[in-house]
This record gives structure tokens, C-alpha cells and sequence, in this order.
């Protein structure tokens, strides 16, 4: 590997878990963690309700940690597992309206720190770091599935 290969891995690495943090900072006074965030964060966003598994998938943990967490976000009351209409051994999990106004706090503090982190970027590189970054997301994807 090269010098600015290596830069570049160790650059993406850092600047990911520095965002993650920067963003768990943020969210701190609601008092969950940065787990609880992205779970709830993934199901807010997504089309139609996940199964435990496609959670863990998305957030890259075990199956046995996403029960764990799914179990603390249900005992909070900010998510429910709904029995999927096709496969009754599968839950789906949705969010309660508690868990709704949570991501919606969610959402607004991590477009402000977005909006405060990426205020001074010249817009002409943040467009060819995301395209570089989404394509090598593709590549990725791709060997993933494979």
C-alpha cells in the first residue's frame, strides 16, 4: 500500500469515528447511546419495518447484541417488534411515537452539527469526497456480494 493509500484508509477510519462521537456527544442529554441512536436512526429511515437481523446487518453486530439492544429500546417504549405478516418467526421492529419524537431530535441535532462541521468546506470538494466515498462504497457492496 502507498503512502496516500494509507493516509487516506487511516483518514476515512478516524474521520468516521470522530463524527460518530462528535454526533454521541451531541445526543447525550437524551440520554441514549450511540447504539440506540443508530438503531433508532435506521429504523426512522427505512421503507418498510426491518427484522432484527436486517438491523444487526445494517449496523454490522451480532444478531445476540441486537436482540440486547432491541430488548433495552422496547423497555424504554421507543421501539415495538411487530410479528412479520409472512413468517411468524421473524419480529419486525417499529418505532412508538416516543421513539418517533426521539429520532426527530435525533435528526434535527445531527443536521446542525452536519451543517456547523461543513460550513467553511469549499462545496466543490465536499462533491468529490462524497462521490469518492459513495463509489468506493459501491465497490465495497459489490465484493460483498460476491
Amino acid at each position: 500500500m502507498n503512502d496516500l493509500e494509507e493516509r487516506f484508509s487511516e483518514a476515512l477510519h478516524s474521520t468516521s469515528r470522530s463524527w460518530r462521537q462528535a454526533v454521541d456527544r451531541r445526543l447525550k442529554y437524551l440520554g441514549v447511546s450511540q447504539a440506540s441512536w443508530m438503531t433508532i436512526a435506521i429504523t426512522a429511515k427505512a421503507r418498510s419495518p426491518m427484522s432484527q437481523s436486517e438491523l444487526a446487518d445494517r449496523l454490522g453486530v451480532e444478531g445476540a447484541t441486537m436482540v440486547a439492544m432491541i430488548d433495552r429500546l422496547v423497555k424504554a417504549g421507543l421501539v415495538l417488534r411487530e410479528a412479520s405478516t409472512t413468517d411468524r418467526r421473524v419480529k419486525r421492529v417499529v418505532l412508538t411515537p416516543a421513539g418517533l419524537k426521539v429520532y426527530e431530535k435525533v435528526k434535527a441535532e445531527g443536521t446542525a452539527l452536519r451543517k456547523e462541521l461543513l460550513a467553511n468546506m469549499d462545496s466543490k470538494k465536499l462533491l468529490i469526497a462524497t462521490e469518492l466515498l459513495e463509489g468506493l462504497r459501491e465497490i465495497i457492496e459489490t465484493q460483498e456480494s460476491v
